[in-house]
């Protein structure tokens, strides 16, 4: 079996790099992934998937983090011009950009479930001449965005898994559910999936990231080692005064943020576990002389698990209004991300080890990978499964990178993406 799967992934092998590309070259941020995922709907839909798109599988009351309604018609606007599938866009409208996928066998077996994620980062690609989609011509068509870590590779993976699916369909049981996930980065996207029911009826679930570390050929069975986490942006608004003339008037917005910074940056680390806070952005002011009245400091919490990450959360918010009253403005805190920690399913981790060993083209096969790895919101998915009596796990396939994860100059072994495509289509046919 496994050469074959090995040949029949190996055979797309062109048709993948060539869909990787084209995803790399169209980037869109989370929310906003209006051209992607109608791509991935569309082609889901010739393949003879059920389809599920839009609010059907994204809740609006569980969405965090979204752009204001201005960003999102114009990132909507530049997917038209950019050659988004019209048909499914009035479903994605308004950002509610997630896919899912239903392969129904029609034969008795459990529901399995295969998690990729969609959107860019935040970051202006390199055009240095050894950057390799620049020298090859498909680096980021959308000033201020990229595919910086591998995102671009995972949606690919799930269409080519799509693909050998239905290749196999005859050898498959159950039903299998390709799940793609909007607003990855921030921790924003995946608890709306889960309050959408997505999972509710899922057995089995598998994540899987490219590199992280590993070299292409290494795959890890079980990631274990992300930190629960939230994101908080915190809003300040005090009084503005000039200066120099009657300082005594305003209510300084910038120095309630300034101690709120230091103070949180001061919380005391916890005992129990890691624990990891930083503030990341800090905007106030308008001028030298005038008093400050509105300031945004945006920050997140880590922790190793998830009562270590609310002892940081409940501290952040205590300093945040603690501040606050100190310069006598007011303070509105936004919570805009979040994941939980969730190790793997250890039947699931040895499942797959034993599924995998000998797989052609795997290197090295680790059951875990307990280095830190920061968060990651399909835990927020794998919790659920687990909390209604399945499994679940976060694979790793390890890919040599040109730069590290969130860089500028980003890239990845695109060979691995037909292994990481057979080798699910190998867990897959094993229920």
């Amino acid at each position: 079996m496994d050469a074959n799967i090995r040949d029949a992934a190996n055979a797309i092998a062109t048709q993948l790099y060539a869909q990787r590309r084209d995803f790399h070259r169209y980037p869109e941020q989370g929310w906003m992934e209006f051209r992607t995922a109608s791509h991935v709907a569309e082609r889901l839909s010739q393949l003879g998937f059920a389809v599920q798109l839009g609010q059907t599988v994204v809740s609006e009351r569980a969405r965090m983090g979204v752009p204001d309604i201005q960003t999102l018609n114009e990132a909507l606007a530049r997917a038209r011009t950019q050659g988004a599938v019209e048909r499914w866009l009035p479903a994605l409208e308004g950002g509610f950009t997630g896919v899912v996928g239903t392969l129904d066998t029609q034969r008795p077996g459990p529901t399995q479930a295969f998690r990729f994620d969609l959107d860019a980062l935040p970051i202006v690609e390199s055009t240095e001449d050894d950057h390799r989609p620049y020298q090859e011509g498909f680096h980021s068509l959308n000033q201020g965005s990229m595919h910086a870590c591998g995102h671009d590779g995972h949606a690919t993976i799930g269409l080519g898994m799509a693909e050998l699916l239905c290749q196999f369909s005859s050898q498959l049981c159950g039903k299998i559910k390709l799940i793609f996930q909007p607003a990855e980065e921030g921790v924003r996207g995946a608890q709306s999936m889960v309050e959408a029911g997505v999972v509710d009826d899922v057995n089995r679930l598998v994540a899987t990231h490219l590199g992280l570390g590993h070299a292409s050929g290494h795959v890890i069975c079980a990631a274990d080692s992300f930190l629960a986490t939230t994101k908080l942006d915190a809003h300040f608004s005090g009084t503005a005064a000039h200066a120099g003339g009657q300082p005594e008037v305003g209510q300084n917005a910038l120095l309630a943020a300034a101690q709120a910074a230091l103070g949180l940056h001061a919380i005391a680390p916890h005992s129990k576990g890691a624990a990891r806070i930083n503030v990341g952005q800090l905007h106030a002011g308008s001028g030298r002389n005038i008093i400050a009245d509105s300031a945004l400091l945006r920050l997140e919490t880590r922790g190793a698990t998830a009562d270590i990450n609310g002892y940081l959360e409940s501290r952040a918010l205590e300093v945040l209004k603690g501040a606050a009253a100190m310069q006598g403005v007011s303070v509105s805190i936004e919570r805009v991300g979040a994941a939980s920690a969730c190790a793997a399913s250890p039947e699931l981790v040895e499942k797959i080890a034993s599924c995998l060993a000998g797989y052609s083209g795997i290197t090295q096969l680790a059951r875990h990978d307990i280095t830190p790895a920061g968060s990651e919101d399909a835990t927020s998915l794998m919790t659920r499964v687990m909390e209604r009596g399945g499994q679940a796990t976060y694979m790793i396939f390890g890919a040599d990178l040109a730069a590290g994860h969130h860089h500028a100059c980003f890239d990845f072994d695109e060979s691995v993406i037909p292994l990481a495509v057979g080798a699910l289509l190998q867990i897959a046919l094993d229920p």
